[in-house]
């Protein structure tokens, strides 16, 4: 489903022309949990970034069912993010002027779910989640876990075919981040969803079907 074939990308820094990864490739298969393990700085967000079209590679490809995605014009690129790819960051990123149920609209009306498949996608991830009754609050009435948890929710409230989740655990107790990574993986190999986390986080890795490590940019 997914395949990765010798991709690099380079920064302009003060020092130049920083490589952020280099000749990175594998393949994903639909509904597949992936960990991308490393240390800070090791290259995880750039990878996970390129896989979701929010920066280019300078050299390789990325396919999509066959579709070499980074070569897609600007705009092609936004609507494949927008349909086929949730994000979640390691800060929950829930807009607070929004409440806990319109957070959750905002990519069902980019993909034009509304009406009464929009209410009923959004009651089913809140009970999914644990949050049923949750829906008018705000944000900011929120704790970190439960923050994180409508970050997950949103990200797959349309159904995309990849999520991807930088450090999402960063910010939570171990046993917050285990129950929430272990509801997600087993919600995207329910769905077919492909899963790419990046993570230090040994419990996370342990649930993975594959581990790809990266150093200073390079795969191990």
């Amino acid at each position: 489903m997914i395949q990765l074939q010798n991709v690099s990308k380079q920064f302009l820094s003060g020092r130049g022309h920083v490589a952020a990864i280099s000749g990175i490739s594998f393949s994903v298969q639909k509904g597949e949990g992936v960990i991308l393990a490393g240390r800070s700085g090791s290259g995880k967000t750039t990878l996970l970034n390129c896989i979701g079209t929010l920066e280019t590679p300078d050299s390789g490809a990325i396919l999509f069912n066959g579709i070499n995605i980074g070569a897609l014009s600007a705009s092609k690129r936004a609507q494949f993010r927008k349909r086929e790819v949730g994000f979640v960051f390691q800060a929950s990123n829930l807009l607070p002027w929004l409440t806990v149920a319109e957070n959750l609209q905002v990519p069902l009306e980019l993909n034009n779910i509304r009406g009464s498949e929009q209410g009923r996608r959004i009651a089913v991830l809140l009970e999914t989640f644990g949050l049923a009754g949750y829906d008018k609050a705000m944000p900011v009435e929120l704790s970190a876990g439960e923050s994180q948890r409508i970050a997950f929710a949103r990200a797959i409230a349309h159904s995309p075919a990849i999520l991807l989740a930088d450090e999402p655990t960063a910010s939570l107790d171990s046993g917050n981040g285990k129950q929430l990574i272990e509801l997600t993986f087993s919600l995207c190999r329910n769905n077919g969803t492909t899963l790419i986390i990046a993570t230090h986080d040994p419990d996370v890795m342990a649930m993975a079907d594959t581990v790809i490590t990266l150093k200073d940019g390079r795969q191990l």
